[in-house]
């Protein structure tokens, strides 16, 4: 408003200026009287507007809804909490991932688990049509190592290269399990997790 009425004493001095300079008639002064109301009126807007800075308030605000894009982020840092207290249970429980293999009369499985489900993450078996064909037999040593080699591509596509394996003692040292380890080993699989990170104790 003080603005408003500083323009328009402005326009009044600079009019009256002129028409008595000029010797103006009625409608010759309010023509003028309008361009110099115009011309002041495009001055004012045309000065930058000074921008508010924003509040402290606003810079500390946190957003109420939070997505957590890496969830295994913890667990790669070796973090996250282990499952602990069952030491007189085999296998233990205290691990991000479980490696299980399993070898019957006919077939060779083996399966990774996580922590947090009963269910296997990945599994792979001479079940399956596209490695039953190339293996000449589906419980060999061959067959052992095949199921190794194509575990480890899919754990690697899954992003989950370090697992917890214990075999049964009185089967670890026998050929198949040896080759199934080697096969894993050898495609960049670590077969043991690192020991959890506790922070501020």
């Amino acid at each position: 408003m003080q603005q408003l009425i500083m323009r328009a004493v402005a326009v009044l001095y600079v009019v009256s200026i002129i028409a008595v300079n000029c010797r103006l008639n009625k409608n010759d002064y309010l023509v003028c009287m309008f361009i110099v109301f115009v011309l002041l009126s495009a001055r004012c807007v045309s000065q930058a507007a000074s921008k508010a800075e924003p509040a402290v308030e606003e810079n500390e605000a946190v957003n109420p809804t939070f997505v957590n894009r890496n969830p295994r982020n913890l667990e790669q840092m070796s973090l996250a909490v282990k499952d602990r207290g069952w030491k007189t249970i085999w296998p233990h429980k205290e691990f991000y991932h479980r490696l299980v293999f399993s070898r019957t009369q006919h077939h060779v499985t083996a399966e990774v688990f996580s922590s947090s489900s009963l269910d296997p993450v990945l599994t792979c078996s001479t079940k399956e049509w596209a490695l039953k064909r190339e293996l000449p037999s589906t419980n060999c040593v061959a067959a052992c190592q095949a199921v190794g080699e194509v575990l480890a591509q899919r754990c690697k596509q899954a992003g989950i290269t370090r697992m917890v394996y214990r075999a049964i003692p009185w089967s670890y040292r026998s050929d198949a399990v040896q080759s199934f380890r080697k096969s894993m080993k050898d495609r960049g699989i670590i077969l043991s997790e690192p020991r959890r990170k506790y922070i501020g104790t």
